[in-house]
């Protein structure tokens, strides 16, 4: 995990020096409001020397697939021992605990409601943890804005250098949805569509190392079964490698199994969004 000094603000890293924190922020608040600055606000009050990237705030009102997926993609290409805070919190105000993460080269901060694991166990978690201690957050403590009122403070803790232990109690039963990874029966893969993205592909939750575990390379032939209903698809390396209008399958640049067509809108054709299930194998 990283090594937090708490008096320089400075976090070590497996020998590296980062001198300026970095916390990234995703949430499904949009920018009309002033929630997104109050969050930075009470980010800067507490560690005025770190460096606030926004990954988006425009995820679906109450969309926690959305986010997390969204998440999960950008938080790989961040440097390591950042801290990543995201809230989409159809929850706040409930049981739902409000979280830390610790993985191998980051750390999450956000509602436990499978929002941050996705992201997280692509990184290896390490521990998690309950923020229960009322130190670290804001004096009042609202019932509607735990975005503002818990998680930024904590993340400004963290980046100050408070050690993860410190916010509370070690859990071991994080939320961990449907989406976070496929099932594998022999040589099917059952899963899910995890989001639509804007040219209209349909990602789903099946990533490259499942499909090598069945026996799935590209140029094959697969069985997709969508909404009940059957199609035959290539794994393509490219989209050229059908005509214009065709549908196909290929490995994006998010990793996952994408469903495509070429310069054309699969969610559109095939009528499906997030959520809808995907049962795959390969044609012998």
């Amino acid at each position: 995990m990283p090594s937090l000094n708490a008096f320089s603000s400075t976090i070590f890293l497996k020998g590296k020096t980062l001198r300026r924190p970095i916390i990234s922020l995703l949430s499904d608040f949009g920018l009309k409001d002033p929630y997104v600055a109050e969050m930075k606000a009470v980010i800067l009050s507490i560690c005025r020397e770190a460096s606030i990237i926004d990954i988006s705030h425009e995820i679906e009102k109450f969309n926690i697939r959305m986010g997390a997926f969204i998440l999960a993609q950008a938080a790989r290409y961040f440097p390591e021992g950042t801290i990543h805070v995201a809230v989409v919190d159809p929850g706040v105000g409930t049981s739902r605990r409000p979280i830390i993460v610790e993985t191998e080269r980051s750390l999450y901060v956000g509602p436990d409601n499978g929002l941050l694991i996705l992201a997280a166990q692509n990184e290896g978690i390490r521990h998690v943890y309950e923020i229960a201690n009322s130190r670290y957050m804001l004096k009042r403590v609202s019932r509607t804005f735990h975005g503002r009122d818990i998680f930024s403070p904590a993340a400004a803790y963290l980046a100050n250098g408070v050690e993860p232990s410190k916010f509370g109690p070690i859990i071991h039963d994080p939320a961990k949805p449907s989406f976070s990874a496929p099932n594998i029966r022999e040589e099917t893969i059952i899963g899910e569509v995890i989001h639509i993205d804007g040219f209209g592909n349909i990602i789903t939750n099946i990533s490259e190392r499942n499909l090598k575990a069945v026996g799935i390379s590209e140029g094959m032939d697969l069985s997709v079964q969508l909404k009940g209903e059957e199609i035959t698809l290539k794994l393509c390396s490219s989209y050229g490698e059908v005509p214009r209008n065709g549908l196909l399958a290929i490995i994006g640049g998010t990793g996952f199994l994408e469903i495509s067509v070429n310069q054309g809108n699969a969610s559109e054709i095939l009528g499906v969004k997030a959520g809808v299930p995907v049962i795959l194998r390969h044609l012998h």
